[in-house]
């Protein structure tokens, strides 16, 4: 007998996709896949040679289930550098990856019947994990001709009585929007004002673009940064998806909760992957590496933008951070492809995989009229991807 919460988790189109292209694959046909959700960089060598350490040593055993004190220090020392954030080693928590450091944030603080506000289009983990938790997901959606961000009376019309949290993730998967400070400071002032928290998903933050800048909100006062669990981690900065580390930097109490569940559900990260992550966040050596990955990224960026553009029948907003392109496809629907119809993204991505290139549903993420496609991938492979996209559109009749 499955139980209620566990039952209502959707099944992620995500995977759908990426399972029917890689099928595709090795029967030996050519697909693109644009689902990537990882830098396509390796893990640096000095990251990988701290873990060669940690095995030669025999750091091998358990740490605390909070994480190990050298790691906690290094978060605290990075978050003090890059975002001017001041926190204890004890507002610290490592988890198994920012999803772990999500779920047990949310657990933390929502009740059965809390709701928490989010934007959409959102990554969609986030309502899984508010369901998880036994809380109630308000969607706010937000404008294409605004970015895609939520505005200070959007958030304001959003909150109720039953109003616990609002989640935040800039820069954003999937649309690539960033927040600029004055944005984040009129949301910050509706925060206080109505006194809920805030889940900031600060994830993506080296990945920025152009004028924009990475800003907390946890830096926008007293208030806030008691009220705010930043969720950050190893996976996109450093090129370190598979090892697993993501981290809260949190108000002491949410922090103590995240540690006791932690206890009991995972225990400790990763003894390995947290002495490597040490390296990494107080080498010299990241910020070059960190500053290589963005400028190709940035290269990328402007690619896949400029060619989308030609399309006619797609419509793009230019990413300001993350590795995503989140293109609206809507003018397409009701045509048809091999006696077909495409009646939203999912058959559109459907469709587009018998020309041999994998895009992202739009439903996914909340907004049915687009498609996610990453650039995490080659320039070469952008450019034969969007290739086929457009081959595909122009198919259509």
């Amino acid at each position: 007998m499955i139980s209620e919460r566990t039952s209502k988790i959707k099944p992620s189109l995500t995977l759908e996709i990426t399972a029917k292209a890689k099928k595709m694959k090795a029967s030996g046909i050519s697909v693109i896949g644009f689902g990537a959700g990882e830098p396509d960089f390796n893990t640096p060598d000095y990251i990988i040679d701290a873990a060669k350490k940690a095995l030669d040593i025999g750091f091998t055993k358990y740490t605390p289930a909070s994480g190990m004190a050298e790691l906690k220090n290094a978060v605290c020392a990075k978050l003090l550098r890059d975002n001017g954030l001041t926190y204890a080693p004890e507002q610290i928590v490592i988890s198994s990856g920012a999803k772990s450091s999500l779920y047990h944030a949310i657990c933390a603080m929502v009740n059965d019947g809390d709701e928490v506000i989010l934007p959409s289009p959102y990554w969609l983990t986030y309502p899984e994990l508010v369901g998880l938790a036994g809380g109630k997901t308000v969607y706010v959606k937000t404008r294409a001709e605004n970015g895609y961000k939520i505005t200070a009376e959007e958030l304001e019309s959003a909150i109720t009585d039953k109003t616990k949290c609002f989640i935040l993730n800039s820069p954003n998967n999937p649309t690539g929007a960033v927040y600029t400070e004055s944005e984040i400071r009129s949301l910050a002032k509706v925060v206080e004002k109505h006194g809920i928290y805030v889940v900031s998903d600060e994830i993506y933050e080296k990945l920025v673009y152009g004028d924009a800048k990475h800003f907390s909100i946890a830096c926008c006062g007293e208030f806030l940064k008691e009220h705010t669990v930043v969720v950050n981690g190893m996976s996109k900065s450093y090129s370190m998806t598979g090892w697993r580390i993501g981290y809260i930097a949190a108000p002491l109490d949410i922090a103590k909760a995240v540690s006791s569940m932690q206890s009991h559900t995972t225990s400790n990260a990763c003894s390995i992957s947290q002495y490597a992550s040490v390296e990494a966040l107080n080498s010299e050596k990241s910020e070059k590496f960190i500053s290589e990955m963005q400028k190709t990224f940035a290269v990328r960026r402007e690619l896949i933008v400029n060619l989308l553009k030609e399309i006619k029948g797609v419509k793009v907003i230019e990413p300001k951070g993350a590795f995503y392109v989140f293109a609206d496809v809507s003018e397409t629907f009701g045509k048809s492809f091999e006696g077909e119809t495409v009646d939203g993204s999912v058959s559109f991505a459907g469709l587009a995989l018998k020309k041999g290139v994998a895009v992202i549903p739009g439903a996914a993420f909340g907004d049915d009229d687009c498609i996610r496609l990453s650039y995490a991938i080659s320039e070469e492979d952008i450019k034969e991807g969007v290739k086929r996209i457009k081959d595909f559109i122009s198919e259509l009749k």
